[in-house]
């Protein structure tokens, strides 16, 4: 046996030495544990079941490169299929293939793998395909005999998985892997996460491995830094947060602003009337339809579900902006417009004269549907301007970026609502509040509001004012300039959209 062979063998004899000597990116000890774990299953044909639930950005998907270039290397002579599925085409299973292209680019397999098909790598007879498992994806035939693996399990939908996917496995009993992040209890990744606890109870295989990012951040301190930031800049129980760091599952639906939300909404200061000389002010609008034969309280007792327009006056407090880890400012509610029904032509009027009383320096205005003729005026060179920011919650998504991002400024402790003052106003909102509802979807997306028929105490609930209040978090994308700069007036693109996030 020659010494080429000798040494292949040994590097092939334990995925560290393969991942330190041939990829030359070592996996870490949090990775290690359940590659070991995965390889003992492949290889002694165990055909066990895992899931590996690590927080956003520790390393999974370079575990799962590096499994899959092991194997390939490993199998290359007597052949072998692994089979991985991610919930998109584009971006998750190019990345995953890009991910293994790379990994492959070794001293050891450059020049040797080749990809097939758009869809497939091989090296040697061993091969690696990788499949969509968007709902509308046409999947072609194939068999995972080494390994089936399963990439942002808890996007992908259970009916997709157990009709298209499991079969693949069934009958060369290959070892299954779930990857992923929490999120809620309904997941594919939260249902097989249970039932491999189950089995662990019973027979002491360990088959969950669950990666908290202060254990990722033992090895890697710099990952720890990027996570405390995000903890400051969204809050600790931003769902986002919750679920992708701290690995706990949220439930699909219920109240948005539960009592420790509600509390950290609740501010000290007195509703103004009046600015105050040296304060920064912002306002926020969400329109409604007009009416033609009454408006205001007659207009609500008539048709108590009738929306109306709210605009909100924030002070804009710049003092956060100095703060290392939250870096943007607090926005303090001081005052309230509401009106239900006035024509549009009458209620420009009075929106002129309310924020030029004000000297708002922006204003965010809803500017769908039957807001976009309003704001269209409100936006005109004789008003405001390029002070105009227009907002459409048109598509959906919109309004549920809104959502998560008006959470990031919620649980920072960035939004408070001025204290009571006895007004229909305060009372209005917090009726608001307390009734908003939010469902979230497998995609991370959010549909939030108050439901129809809503009454309370014999008053119609509606989402006005929340909705104005929610428009701050586009306030908070504004290039914000420290106390001892002076105020930035270039601002991003208004129309672009909000980072996505998850509830």
């Amino acid at each position: 046996m020659s010494w080429q062979v000798r040494l292949a063998k040994r590097l092939l004899s334990d995925i560290r030495l393969f991942s330190r000597l041939v990829v030359r990116r070592e996996l870490r000890g949090y990775q290690l544990e359940p590659a070991r774990a995965i390889l003992e299953s492949v290889l002694n044909r165990k055909g066990l079941t895992f899931a590996v639930v690590m927080s956003r950005q520790a390393g999974k998907n370079e575990l799962s490169a590096q499994l899959g270039a092991y194997l390939l290397n490993l199998f290359q002579r007597a052949g072998g299929f692994i089979v991985k599925v991610a919930p998109t085409y584009r971006p998750q299973l190019i990345n995953s293939k890009l991910r293994l292209e790379a990994t492959l680019e070794n001293e050891w397999n450059r020049g040797k793998w080749q990809g097939r098909e758009g869809y497939m790598i091989f090296l040697g007879k061993a091969g690696c395909v990788f499949l969509s498992a968007d709902r509308r994806a046409q999947v072609v035939g194939a068999t995972a005999n080494l390994l089936l693996e399963c990439d942002e399990a808890q996007d992908v939908s259970e009916e997709k998985w157990q009709k298209d996917f499991a079969p693949m496995a069934a009958s060369t009993n290959a070892t299954r892997v779930f990857y992923g992040t929490v999120w809620t209890k309904k997941t594919l990744l939260a249902k097989v996460r249970r039932e491999l606890e189950r089995e662990e109870a019973k027979d002491g295989v360990k088959r969950v491995f669950c990666v908290h990012w202060e254990r990722a951040a033992e090895e890697n301190p710099e990952y720890g830094e990027y996570v405390q930031g995000e903890i400051a800049r969204k809050g600790r129980q931003h769902p986002l947060i919750r679920t992708q760091y701290f690995l706990e599952e949220i439930d699909a639906h219920g109240g948005l602003f539960d009592e420790r939300r509600r509390a950290l909404m609740q501010g000290e200061h007195r509703r103004q009337h009046a600015p105050t000389k040296g304060k920064i002010y912002a306002a926020t609008l969400d329109v409604a339809g007009e009416d033609e034969e009454m408006t205001g309280e007659e207009l609500r007792r008539e048709r108590p579900r009738k929306d109306s327009t709210c605009a909100t006056i924030f002070e804009v407090d710049l003092s956060t902006v100095e703060d290392p880890l939250l870096g943007a400012p607090t926005y303090r509610v001081v005052d309230v417009f509401y009106d239900t029904g006035t024509r549009h032509t009458l209620l420009y009027g009075k929106l002129v004269a309310y924020f030029r009383h004000w000297g708002t320096r922006w204003i965010v205005a809803d500017a769908s549907g039957v807001g976009a003729g309003l704001v269209s005026f409100l936006s005109s060179p004789r008003a405001f301007g390029h002070k105009v920011i227009p907002f459409q919650f048109s598509p959906p998504r919109r309004k549920s970026d809104l959502g998560w991002a008006f959470l990031s400024v919620v649980e920072t402790g960035r939004f408070k609502y001025f204290a009571d003052d006895g007004s229909e106003d305060w009372a209005g909102f917090w009726r608001e509040v307390e009734a908003v509802e939010y469902e979230v979807s497998e995609e991370k997306r959010m549909r939030w509001g108050v439901p129809d028929g809503v009454i309370v105490e014999g008053v119609a609930v509606h989402d006005d004012r929340v909705v104005s209040a929610a428009l701050v978090a586009e306030l908070d994308r504004l290039p914000w300039a420290r106390p001892s700069d002076s105020f930035i007036i270039e601002r991003v693109d208004p129309l672009k959209e909000i980072d996505k996030s998850g509830f």
